[in-house]
């Protein structure tokens, strides 16, 4: 048995209803430091998205290590929900070269404190 999905569910955990829900992708998908990157998360939940996504592109990166952009995004989610109020998130991207790989990046992602993942399958 899976995890449970759908529309039904995201409303549960936004207790939002009545109204769309706002996502979007974080750009530009590459360039940006950790630290930016999570600026971004933080003033695009901050200003009404209910929640964003990282690019299939976004891992692991020289300028961007995963660990720098969990922490940077949870930072940034945590943020946005005190200021607004709201329950916000960020599909964090666990993708990696193994699934040992991507098994470490989803245990991370739990202990930041992240309730929601991805995964970029090829």
């Amino acid at each position: 048995q899976g995890p449970a999905t759908g529309i039904v569910v995201e409303r549960e955990r936004l207790n939002k209803y009545g109204v769309p829900l706002l996502g979007a992708t974080v750009k530009p998908k590459l360039g940006l430091s950790g630290k930016n990157y999570g600026r971004v998360v933080y003033e695009g939940l901050k200003g009404g998205l209910d929640f964003l996504k990282d690019d299939e592109n976004i891992n692991s990166q020289p300028f961007m290590r995963w660990r720098e952009r969990f922490l940077n995004c949870m930072e940034g989610i945590n943020r946005a929900s005190a200021a607004t109020g709201e329950v916000k998130g960020s599909y964090l991207n666990v993708t990696g070269a193994t699934m040992e790989d991507v098994y470490e990046r989803s245990e991370y992602a739990k202990e930041v404190g992240s309730v929601i993942i991805m995964i970029d399958l090829v």
